[in-house]
């Protein structure tokens, strides 16, 4: 082989490489959708990933014609397959994608996928004034995300009647793999009660879940703290579940934090952790194994900028290392980085899931954290 042949080849080979590393998955005005947003993300067996997000057909709002969509990644997010529609409200709203993989499941040994997403009929601010009303279905999937089962509305069992906004976590549910509540599908939520406060005091987080595959829900309670918002949760190494919020008030720009000793049924030890600042966003927490956990955030009180991924070797206690995923000042106050998600890819790579470049696109980064 000549010099200039092996050149050529590890030219070749590294491109690949860094293909492997950033992709770009939805993009502002492509497949018939002005806008894309809300990622989430979950890896299965097989290695495939499955990127899930709102189309928003004619403007970027949270509130219109949008569609959950998704895309399929064979090789760790460097190609991506064509856009595929999941879950559609005819001309109205269908959001919040919370995926998970139930692989405890005995009748579906390769697992059976659970996609939870609401929909509603008025934007929020009417559904908080109780002018509308927000609706918790999910659809699964046994292949791998190729087909899916006709909707299940959940709602009667997951909603409280005094209840008017709702969303599932943006971003992926869980399932418990340790301990006496071993196999529970658990999905954390928020939702609005009594009429709208200014300072969001009318919000709440809390969650639901299910002991039984999916064939009854239940309500767990809320973690007591006003303002809490859209949240994401993590198994530890002892089967305790860790909570992680938004706190929509804004007096306190950090993430609000609970545990749960219970499989998150009820919460103690609820507080504000000052190692995660934040802008009033969205976040995501993932176990990787054992006591190692990865939380990405924009780690920025100023706006939705610097996007970061920090990993804690103590079950959430501490976040000893820290990864920019991305990072771009802007002048003019842009949210340059917004809502994510995560996955992992291996042992040492985590999958990052994100919007950017002020909601025109989301892509996809893999990032070595060891």
């Amino acid at each position: 082989m000549t010099r200039a042949l092996l050149f050529i080849l590890l030219c070749v080979a590294f491109s690949a490489a860094v293909a492997a590393q950033e992709s770009i998955v939805y993009e502002s005005g492509r497949d018939g959708a002005a806008n894309y947003r809300i990622p989430a993300i979950i890896r299965l067996k097989s290695g495939k990933l499955l990127a899930f997000a709102e189309a928003r057909k004619n403007s970027a709002a949270d509130f219109g014609d949008n569609d959950i969509v998704l895309k399929i990644s064979p090789d760790n997010g460097r190609t991506w397959s064509a856009q595929a529609v999941v879950a559609e409200n005819g001309e109205l709203q269908a959001s919040n994608s919370a995926p998970v993989v139930d692989e405890l499941d005995p009748r579906f040994p390769n697992g059976r996928i659970f996609l939870f997403y609401n929909t509603g009929d008025r934007n929020e601010r009417e559904v908080r004034q109780g002018k509308g009303k927000r609706e918790v279905w999910y659809k699964t999937s046994t292949d791998e995300g190729r087909t899916w089962s006709d909707a299940v509305n959940i709602t009667s069992q997951v909603k409280r009647a005094g209840w008017r906004a709702f969303a599932n976590t943006p971003g992926h549910a869980i399932q418990l793999t340790r301990g006496r509540h071993r196999g529970r599908i658990f999905v954390p939520i928020n939702y609005s009660k009594g009429g709208p406060q200014r300072d969001f005091s009318d919000y709440m987080a809390a969650g639901f879940y299910s002991d039984d595959h999916g064939k009854t829900f239940h309500i767990a309670a809320d973690i007591g703290l006003a303002g809490s918002n859209e949240a994401t949760a993590a198994e530890l190494s002892n089967g305790d579940v860790l909570f992680n919020a938004r706190n929509q008030k804004g007096d306190q720009k950090f993430r609000i934090t609970a545990l749960s000793g219970d499989g998150g049924e009820t919460w103690g030890n609820v507080g504000f952790d000052t190692a995660l600042p934040d802008p009033v966003c969205q976040g995501s927490l993932l176990t990787i194994r054992g006591k190692t956990i990865a939380f990405v955030n924009n780690a920025d009180q100023r706006s939705r900028n610097n996007l970061t991924l920090r990993i804690s070797l103590d079950d959430g206690r501490t976040w000893k290392k820290s990864f920019t995923v991305e990072r771009t000042d802007d002048a003019n106050g842009r949210d340059v980085t917004a809502y994510s998600d995560i996955a992992v890819l291996g042992r040492k790579t985590i999958g990052v899931l994100y919007e950017r470049d002020d909601y025109k696109q989301i892509a996809f980064k893999a990032i070595k954290w060891k």
